[in-house]
């Protein structure tokens, strides 16, 4: 057998294998051929490969320095921002997390705003009050029917008659409610006609002055002026004549969340303490259900909101120098609409009141102090509407009965198992667990108790509209009972004293404070309010507002 030769590579002696075939090169006749590259190619490629390089690199470095820039001119406009910011007119102290918006006058002055409403504070604005319907029959035969329903002594078809031949015709309830009070807030606060708040609908008068109010706004808008802007009419002095005017007429207590909920959007903070001081100096002018026998029409026959302002600028109770949309001077409000040969004129109203048993002067008033009162104590801070509350009702100490819901002290009360002295609590009615709803149905059944000779009392987190009336009412009480408030940890039984006179809503049980608060999931009711669950958790507190400012 012949010896096997080896293969030796003739291009590299080093490389030597019984397998030529493996080799990465050419390296026998048949193989692929070897071309060397020319030179100039390959100079010419690796230019190129260079230059794309470079564009890239440069590109790169371009996009780069427009990025450096706009992040500058970012920062740069953040700084001048930020400067009108710090140098801005701020009457509120803002906070993380919240939006505001800045405005800028016709001077160059900067100033920051709160919400959305008065983010169009730069556009003249009017109310225009709807006005209540004429009278029906008596606020007092009224609720003496929705009392005898309450005891079962009339059927569900009188007590719809009684409610339509009192609710016969277009406009606001002839009660001093929460609409009415509206209506009386805007007028004080100039924010619309002179004497317009309480003009039955369907009239010549309300017609000629919707159309005036349509002409004032446009006129307003012509002027050009910030002085005719909702914003600028908006300020802590028709904030405070609002006040007063609440006061001293014996408004609903829902304006304790309506008026500082105003003022926030406006930029400014008020609280309740500002509604107690300012309680201790204005006396109660006005005489109008459910503080008295007279709707909202006697109100208005006996010389009205012209009277009223009249008699408080005279004892210098009202800031004057405001801005209206009438112009300048809160004096134009003393006057008091007619038709006069067929057109509108604003003609001096009444100099002295027409019926003092509804409306008198500052000089003789129903009361020293005004209708509503901040109470404290360990169970919260709650507000009560003491304008028709009898002065031997001021004050309650009872043993507590606690109610998850107003239908189940209804349901107590026609069981006749509320005979007897009581203070009525009833938590989780806070506007963050269920929105605050009204609570107004209780107002019968505790009415007739009191009739009866019983001292009650109601302590809640809810509220009860402007119609609490004449039972004691502790309302509108926070931290609320969803926070962790001390109104949950209430139980039957407890002594609770409610005093209108000293200011105080508190538990008298030893070793209260040390008690756990009570926790009531919300319960599904198919009201829609599901549809609010997550506004809820934002809102402020009562005193604040109950908003999402």
């Amino acid at each position: 057998m012949k010896k096997k030769k080896d293969i030796i590579n003739p291009i590299d002696k080093d490389n030597i294998t019984e397998n030529p075939g493996s080799l990465t090169y050419g390296h026998h006749r048949g193989s692929f051929p070897v071309i060397p590259t020319k030179q100039g190619t390959i100079k010419t490629k690796a230019i190129s490969a260079m230059e794309h390089q470079t564009d890239m690199q440069l590109e790169q470095i371009k996009q780069q320095m427009s990025l450096l820039a706009q992040q500058a001119n970012t920062i740069k406009k953040r700084i001048e921002i930020s400067e009108m910011i710090y140098h801005a007119e701020i009457r509120f102290e803002p906070l993380i997390s919240h939006i505001y918006h800045l405005y800028e006058d016709e001077n160059g002055n900067f100033f920051l705003m709160m919400i959305g409403n008065l983010s169009f504070g730069h556009l003249p604005g009017i109310f225009v009050p709807g006005g209540p319907m004429e009278s029906g029959i008596p606020n007092e035969e009224k609720a003496r029917i929705r009392q005898l329903f309450a005891e079962g002594k009339i059927g569900r078809e009188e007590l719809l008659k009684g409610e339509s031949d009192s609710y016969h015709s277009p406009g606001t309830c002839t009660f001093y409610g929460t609409a009415n009070s509206n209506q009386m807030l805007m007028e004080i606060m100039g924010l619309q006609l002179p004497g317009s708040s309480f003009v039955n609908p369907g009239t010549d008068l309300r017609n000629a002055l919707n159309k005036e109010a349509v002409s004032t706004l446009v006129n307003n808008i012509n002027q050009k002026s910030l002085e005719h802007t909702i914003g600028f009419l908006v300020n802590e002095k028709t904030i405070v004549n609002g006040i007063i005017g609440l006061l001293a007429t014996g408004g609903s207590t829902n304006h304790t969340l309506h008026i500082p909920a105003i003022a926030k959007a406006a930029g400014i903070i008020i609280d309740w303490d500002d509604f107690s001081e300012l309680s201790e100096i204005v006396p109660l002018l006005c005489r109008i259900y459910p503080n008295g026998a007279a709707d909202v029409n006697h109100f208005h026959a006996s010389g009205g909101m012209g009277y009223l302002i009249r008699t408080l600028l005279e004892s210098g109770l009202l800031h004057e120098d405001v801005m209206t949309v009438k112009g300048k001077g809160l004096n134009s409000y003393t006057k008091e609409p007619k038709i006069i040969n067929g057109e509108l004129e604003f003609v001096n109203g009444s100099e002295q009141s027409l019926n003092e048993s509804i409306l008198r002067s500052v000089k003789n008033p129903f009361s020293p102090t005004g209708g509503i009162k901040v109470l404290k104590g360990n169970i919260g801070t709650s507000v009560i509407k003491t304008s028709a509350v009898d002065p031997e009702n001021l004050i309650v100490e009872a043993e507590a009965i606690v109610f998850d819901d107003q239908d189940d002290l209804i349901k107590a009360f026609k069981n006749d198992e509320l005979n007897k002295d009581f203070i009525a609590v009833i938590p989780f009615q806070g506007p963050k667990h269920k929105g605050m709803p009204e609570l107004h149905k209780l107002t019968p059944s505790l009415t007739i108790l009191m009739k009866r000779g019983y001292k009650v009392g109601l302590v809640t987190d809810g509220r009860m509209s402007g119609a609490s009336g004449k039972v004691p009412s502790a309302i509108h009480l926070y931290p609320e009972a969803s926070e962790g408030g001390n109104i949950s940890k209430i139980q039957t039984g407890d002594l609770i004293r409610l005093d209108a006179e000293n200011g105080v809503v508190e538990c008298l049980e030893k070793g209260f404070d040390n008690r756990a608060t009570r926790i009531v999931p919300y319960v599904h009711e198919s009201h829609g309010r599901e549809l609010f669950t997550k506004l809820r958790t934002l809102i402020s507190s009562s005193e604040s507002g109950a908003s999402l400012f």
